[in-house]
């Protein structure tokens, strides 16, 4: 899993997840950790308890009236002949007497006197015995004390070595006291005390969760607005700006950027539409001004011609007076076109919808053309739409003009119209035998004042997309060089 790739969101949800457990592993940790070290400080204290106890117990012994043997080491075994069972027993713990060469004189574990291996104390131990000093906590004094220990059979073993010592603190022979470090009792605690924790760890859990859960949703839910507002930002169109309240300081700022941001591009946007728009008109009268000289310059000659070759008594001078009357007519209706094409493309009469039988209106269309070439199909008699009835025969006319001056001289013409139904659309298209258009042209076909003849505006395919896009529809094409042009023309029954 790629952990740069998931939102936000879910890296805050799973940060906080693996922050909880890691947590409770550390805490667990530290809590074994901690139950390990008391158990070594409560062994190694209670064998130091058990050790001064004995050797009190061992002195009063030895110094107590009871005793009528001369202290020194040959006499330890008879000394302690009985005792040391009634002390071993008292304080729970296995008592070895050795001389001070390590030789065992006495024991309170019955049959260890036969045991060949514990008879001696190993010559390792005994040096460090001897070599071993540590300063008594209670006492402050300097005293020999060596502490032994091993594992064996998965158990730990303490063996602790001390000197008995005499009324003059002599020594007088070695105490050992071998003991086991029984962690039963300190396990089974530890084992009571890790099932309380994972209980409350678990509880933990769920509840970061929970409050990962709905801390993440609230801190990104600012971000996911903002995020919704930007993709929705639109410079066509006026954008709201963005209220959110109870934010952090870095959400206000980001929040407050956006809207300083909303109001520069509605201020760009409102000097962009006026540039487009000057731009527009500039263009528009250029393009007007034109169109109406073309026809002005014909008829400024046709005058000056007239003028100078003007002669009352020439006797063909009625019918000269009539053609240069029809060459200004000519003219004048030339201007009336070219006005009333940019009349209707700058605006576009008010929409009459109404219910009509679309093949009816096409075919009603497409009798004005008398060409026999053109031919017209439906795959039915009767779509039914809400659509203006003249702008539909503006659609029709104006494309099907448009292929019919697309089909070169020498070419045996053809001219298909098709209108059919897929859904709940309207698919109209006509087809054409022409030159087809060019690749550099393609972009430019619906740009207004485009053509490539010799006459016209290149007002009527820029017409017909307004028309058609007014009907949230669309109108598309197809186009081979020397084959021909399909236009495909789809908008809504209603």
């Amino acid at each position: 899993m790629n952990f740069k790739k998931l939102s936000l969101r879910t890296r805050i949800f799973l940060a906080m997840i693996l922050l909880v457990l890691l947590a409770s592993v550390l805490i667990s940790a530290v809590a074994i950790y901690q139950y390990k070290e008391q158990s070594e400080d409560y062994h190694k204290g209670r064998l130091e308890r058990k050790e001064k106890n004995i050797q009190t117990h061992l002195k009063r012994v030895l110094n107590g009236r009871q005793n009528t043997w001369e202290i020194k080491t040959e006499n330890i075994p008879y000394i302690y002949k009985y005792e040391i069972y009634n002390v071993a027993d008292i304080h729970k713990l296995q008592i070895n007497l050795y001389d001070l060469e390590g030789n065992l004189l006495l024991s309170s574990k019955a049959g260890l006197l036969q045991d060949a291996e514990t008879t001696c104390i190993d010559a390792e131990i005994l040096n460090a015995i001897f070599n071993t000093v540590q300063i008594n906590n209670e006492s402050q004094i300097a005293e020999h004390r060596y502490v032994n220990k091993h594992n064996e059979n998965g158990e730990t073993f303490q063996s602790s070595y001390t000197f008995l010592t005499d009324n003059q603190s002599k020594p007088i022979a070695i105490l050992n006291l071998p003991y086991l470090e029984n962690d039963d009792f300190l396990n089974k605690e530890l084992e009571e005390f890790l099932k309380r924790l994972a209980f409350a760890f678990v509880v933990i859990f769920l509840t970061a969760i929970a409050i990962a859960f709905l801390l993440s949703k609230f801190i990104t839910k600012s971000l996911k607005a903002i995020s919704d507002k930007i993709i929705s930002t639109r410079l066509e169109k006026r954008n709201k700006k963005i209220e959110i309240d109870d934010t952090s300081d870095e959400i206000s700022i980001l929040v407050n950027s956006y809207n300083s941001m909303i109001d520069e591009l509605e201020e760009s946007a409102v000097q962009l539409a006026k540039s487009e728009r000057e731009q527009a008109w500039r263009e528009m009268a250029k393009q007007v001004a034109h169109e109406i000289k073309n026809p002005l310059t014909p008829m400024r000659l046709t005058v000056q011609n007239f003028q100078r070759k003007f002669d009352p008594e020439d006797e063909t001078i009625h019918l000269k007076v009539d053609e240069f009357s029809k060459t200004l007519i000519q003219q004048i209706d030339t201007m009336s076109s070219i006005a009333s094409a940019f009349s209707n493309f700058a605006k576009m009469p008010a929409q009459q919808n109404e219910t009509l039988n679309v093949v009816k209106i096409i075919k009603l269309a497409l009798d004005i053309f008398n060409e026999g070439y053109i031919t017209f199909s439906s795959n039915s008699e009767e779509i039914i739409a809400k659509f203006d009835r003249t702008q539909l025969i503006r659609v029709v006319t104006n494309l099907v003009k448009n292929g019919i001056q697309a089909i070169p001289e020498g070419r045996t013409p053809k001219i298909a119209i098709n209108v059919s139904t897929n859904q709940n659309n309207i698919v109209l298209t006509i087809e054409d035998n022409g030159t087809g258009i060019a690749g550099e042209n393609i972009d430019k076909v619906f740009e207004p004042k485009f053509t490539t003849k010799t006459s016209g505006m290149g007002l009527g395919l820029a017409m017909v997309k307004n028309i058609v896009e007014n009907y949230n529809g669309s109108i598309t094409f197809t186009t081979k060089k020397n084959k021909g042009t399909t236009f495909k023309v789809t908008f809504p029954k209603t």
